[in-house]
């Protein structure tokens, strides 16, 4: 696996994020990337520590979010859970919004990835980066994988019209005893995305805030699929 900085080259500008990745296995010119987005207060190499359990044809990026919270701790934007719902800056969640977007096109330039098999995996609130990206700027991402996320009130009127968003493919797991982030959330995904005509492959496990063996291996098999 390759640590990468996001240096400028002579064909590239320099990244907008810091990254890790892991080159894909399976020789292509155009590459299909898994983008991984960490939760608040982790950092890029959480998910990358998984990287080389996923499918030999991805490139696997994992970014580290923009905002430092503490030494080696990040997040897309700032959260007080304080409240019993999450209270959080929408200024911060727009930024990381157009950062992302960014940083895809960067990925494009210097890896020549397929335009056309960009998937977005996050936890918490990568997972909801990962809703917010695919579901304003479709046209940019095939599909997200979102671990114990939601999709937040205040981004839905801003979602792209239906008819924009049916090729996105969408898988959701979460814990059903998740003390962070209640399972009312994903259910809440999941009946909103079904309003879009959409039909997110959906899995509740007996499992709290984390990613479990068996969350794992719904995912991987869900990324062989596509």
């Amino acid at each position: 696996m390759n640590t990468i900085l996001g240096k400028a080259n002579s064909k590239t500008e320099p990244s907008p994020l810091y990254y890790l990745a892991r080159e894909p296995k399976i020789h292509s010119e155009h590459p299909p990337v898994i983008i991984l987005l960490h939760g608040v207060g982790s950092n890029e190499k959480d998910l990358f520590s998984f990287a080389d359990q996923l499918p030999d044809k991805y490139l696997v990026i994992s970014a580290r979010a923009p905002h430092t919270v503490a030494r080696d701790s990040y997040a897309w934007y700032q959260v007080d859970l304080s409240k019993g719902k999450p209270v959080f800056s929408e200024e911060q969640e727009e930024e990381s919004k157009k950062i992302i977007l960014q940083f895809i096109r960067f990925l494009k330039a210097k890896y020549s990835v397929d335009d056309n098999e960009i998937y977005l995996c996050g936890f918490i609130q990568g997972a909801i980066m990962s809703y917010v990206v695919a579901l304003t700027n479709p046209d940019k991402i095939r599909g997200i994988a979102a671990l114990s996320g939601r999709i937040l009130d205040e981004v839905r009127p801003f979602v792209a019209p239906n008819e924009k968003l049916q090729h996105l493919n969408i898988f959701i797991s979460h814990g059903v005893n998740d003390g962070v982030l209640p399972v009312h959330y994903a259910r809440e995904a999941k009946s909103f995305l079904h309003q879009l005509n959409l039909n997110p492959v959906y899995n509740e496990y007996p499992a709290g805030h984390t990613i479990n063996n068996e969350m794992f291996h719904d995912l991987v098999n869900w990324l062989k699929t596509q």
